[in-house]
């Protein structure tokens, strides 16, 4: 960093402009955020709620167990070892901090934490000479896992509603009046039920007063006053904006704050499960893991789409008999719609629907087009006429893509991806948004999870690449698990 002619030096203390003395050596004095009780407090009934349920886990699989009247006293000793060793594990992965675990990283977080727990009760186990079975280690890992996973589902609901309505939004300054910053204010407009609510910008460059509609509180300088008075809870630093000389300042001042301290990457949209930390001569670096899927990936990707989409189409069937009997029954024609499609690498493919249209919907094509509510290369009509009444049922819950299942088995699509397009879609694609054909189509995806037909192409597209770039079998069974109540709510869907 540039030496800037009105800093004072005095050893290895810089104070910049707008500094008190006191701020260089010691910050001001903590001001509790209530925010952050307000989520210390969740954290420590996530334990509770946690410790209750592990120990019903325990409880359960004791009863279920086939020797569950010998060696009681033994069977709650590794119990109680089993709930102790178990919380320990969530705590290492960071599983209480519900404001710094986005919902994808904490379902990946559970799994590893899980496995980690059930399988360092089991060594220790081995080492003392006590027996556990396999009953034990894997109804302790599947009860268990459905448990907690229940229960933090519960909590996220209830984190979320609080993020939405502001309870649990901190008050974020920005550090930075440059692009990245201007960039990371509006994200957190946008997107409000994240839990930020950008109050203002600390400036590097003096001679700003407002930026992007929001007040400059001050210098950089002026970081533990802004902070005291604004009652900030977090101050999230523009990275491109600062230099190494200021973020080891703002470190020292920002110490004893109870404040979210959080950095800015400035790389593109990317899921925490690519990045890895990798310090070179004592300098923090991030890895960014390849885009790519391996052999082993590709082989467990497709494994489960096989073997899902069997159960699903044997579990479907008597539904599937009363969808057809539906159709049948109030509209003539077909009960099957077969339309091409593109698939990976541009393959096309006939894809089945049950039909939700009149018979001659595509002859009145020309008729309705002035209707399209969609814009790019999408045609999507909210209101279409042409939709029958059990048609608009089943769209709206997305019933008519059960038929979809045997595209899955063939190999055509998979479980979760990009929605496969039309030859006319892809005909005017543009360059970027060829990267959705670098993958198989899904029958759901982060857009069907995300607002489904209510999205605008471009941002649908955005979220494809988005998944297709930070594929990981954790985030496909996210997705997975979202579908559902977006399928019951039948939000979006047309």
């Amino acid at each position: 960093m540039a030496e800037r002619s009105d800093e004072i030096r005095t050893g290895d203390l810089v104070f910049f402009p707008g500094t008190q003395r006191s701020e260089g050596m010691s910050a001001w004095a903590s001001r509790p955020s209530p925010v952050l009780a307000r989520y210390r407090r969740i954290a420590k009934a996530m334990v509770l709620t946690d410790a209750m349920a592990l120990m019903i886990t325990s409880a359960g699989v004791y009863t279920l167990s086939p020797h569950a009247d010998d060696r009681v006293v033994a069977t709650a000793t590794l119990g109680l070892l089993y709930v102790v060793t178990q919380l320990a594990a969530f705590a290492s992965f960071h599983l209480y901090a519900p404001q710094r675990t986005p919902p994808s990283a904490e379902l990946r977080s559970l799994l590893l934490a899980m496995t980690v727990g059930v399988s360092a009760v089991a060594m220790l186990s081995f080492w003392s000479k006590a027996t556990v079975s396999r009953f034990w280690i894997a109804g302790t890992w599947a009860l268990g896992l459905l448990l907690t996973g229940a229960v933090r589902l519960a909590w996220r609901t209830r984190v979320a509603r609080g993020q939405r309505s502001g309870e649990l939004s901190l008050r974020t300054v920005v550090i930075g009046t440059n692009d990245e910053a201007r960039r990371l204010a509006r994200a957190m407009r946008a997107r409000p039920a994240e839990g930020f609510e950008p109050i203002g910008f600390l400036s590097t460059d003096r001679h700003v007063v407002e930026f992007d509609g929001l007040p400059v509180l001050g210098p950089l300088g002026s970081a533990a006053h802004a902070i005291q008075a604004t009652e900030a809870d977090c101050v999230f630093v523009a990275s491109s904006a600062v230099g190494a000389d200021e973020v080891s300042w703002l470190a020292r001042v920002l110490r004893p704050q109870d404040v979210e301290v959080r950095f800015s990457t400035n790389l593109p949209e990317l899921l925490i499960s690519r990045l890895a930390l990798q310090p070179i001569a004592k300098v923090p670096s991030l890895l960014v893991r390849r885009a790519r899927l391996t052999g082993t990936q590709a082989a467990l990707k497709r494994t489960t789409d096989v073997t899902m989409s069997a159960l699903l189409l044997l579990l479907a069937a008597p539904l599937g008999a009363v969808i057809t009997l539906a159709v049948k029954l109030t509209s003539p024609g077909p009960v099957f719609f077969r339309q091409e499609r593109i698939g990976m690498r541009g393959r096309p493919f006939d894809m089945l629907k049950f039909r939700t249209m009149v018979v001659d919907a595509e002859e009145r094509l020309a008729e309705v087009r002035h209707l399209n509510d969609a814009a790019g290369p999408l045609f999507k009509i909210r209101d279409d006429p042409r939709v029958t009444r059990v048609g608009r049922f089943l769209r709206r819950h997305s019933l008519d893509e059960l038929p979809q299942l045997l595209s899955v088995l063939r190999g055509d699509m998979s479980l979760v991806g990009p929605r496969p397009p039309l030859r006319e879609e892809v005909s005017a694609y543009e360059r970027w948004h060829f990267a959705r054909l670098e993958v198989r189509p899904g029958m759901t995806g982060l857009g069907q999870v995300t607002g489904r037909s209510d999205r605008s192409f471009e941002d649908t597209v955005r979220l494809d690449v988005f998944y297709i770039e930070n594929w990981s079998f954790s985030y496909d069974l996210f997705i997975l698990a979202k579908t559902i109540p977006a399928v019951f709510h039948g939000r979006g869907a047309y």
